[in-house]
């Protein structure tokens, strides 16, 4: 089997520069790239399914934590979807060959954007995305599921102090928003247009999810370009999609796109 490496990467230049802490597992291809979510980390536990999984299988798999997140550096104050997704490219620039991209709530958003951002590579130079597994996508997140969701007075506390900290249904501590956060968000929004990633999507979403409504995941189906889009709604899932039994689609999906796949090199 084939060891995991971490590496620390500096993402951005001057006072922007930021160590990124990521994890890279050498194996066949494709090779998987995990985005997690929204204060996340790359040890939760669809990451390390999935990390146990690529070592079954000998494939490649590479996990890296988000500036102000995890082992990484940086404020989570200072975060924006723009510096996340620079992070994202940066890792993703340091692989080669067909690259299967699992990305979760956030991360979903990122893993669009990414793939649209590189889908006109022919993984004859560098990495590739050859597929997308999103896990409840929060895609235009900072507006259609973070402003559009908070009060009014909330709204006010971000405009005029720049930051409002929200109540956690995961945490006893609030988490801050920023106006940065939300102000930035607006150059990723996909909104209403056609999204074009060039390669097969599969979606995850559970029915009970209170932090992304089903309903957006069907929404996004519709705006996805190609026909190769294949939508699993899990009727009792929530938002974290962590059970054994959500693991288990999670994987089967991967598994789907190996298939559709070409080169890999899984070990029996």
């Amino acid at each position: 089997m084939e060891e995991a490496a971490s590496e620390t990467l500096i993402v951005g230049e001057g006072e922007t520069a930021r160590p990124i802490s990521a994890i890279f597992r050498r194996g066949g291809s494709p090779g998987l790239f995990w985005l997690g979510g929204f204060r996340s980390d790359m040890n939760g536990t669809k990451a390390m399914a999935l990390d146990r999984h690529a070592e079954k299988r000998g494939l490649a798999m590479t996990r890296f934590d988000y500036s102000g997140h995890g082992a990484s550096g940086g404020r989570f104050e200072d975060g924006t979807i723009s510096r996340w997704l620079e992070e994202a490219e940066a890792v993703f620039a340091r692989l080669d060959g067909p690259q299967i991209v699992i990305g979760s709530s956030m991360g979903g958003w990122l893993a669009v954007l990414l793939a649209e951002a590189r889908r006109q590579r022919t993984g004859s130079d560098g990495a590739y995305v050859a597929g997308l597994v999103l896990i409840a996508p929060a895609v235009d997140m900072t507006r259609a599921l973070m402003w559009a969701a908070m009060p009014e007075a909330a709204r006010a506390t971000l405009m005029e102090k720049g930051v409002w900290h929200r109540p956690s249904d995961y945490s006893d501590d609030p988490y801050p928003i920023t106006r940065d956060l939300i102000e930035d968000g607006d150059r990723h929004i996909i909104g209403d247009r056609l999204i074009e990633t060039g390669c097969p999507v599969y979606i995850l979403q559970g029915i009970e999810d209170p932090d992304v409504p089903w309903r957006h995941a069907t929404d996004l189906v519709s705006h996805l370009a190609g026909e190769d889009v294949v939508l699993t709604l899990i009727k009792d899932g929530d938002h974290r999609l962590s059970r054994a039994e959500d693991l288990d689609k999670i994987v089967g999906a991967v598994e789907a796109l190996i298939g559709e796949t070409a080169p890999h090199n899984p070990t029996e």
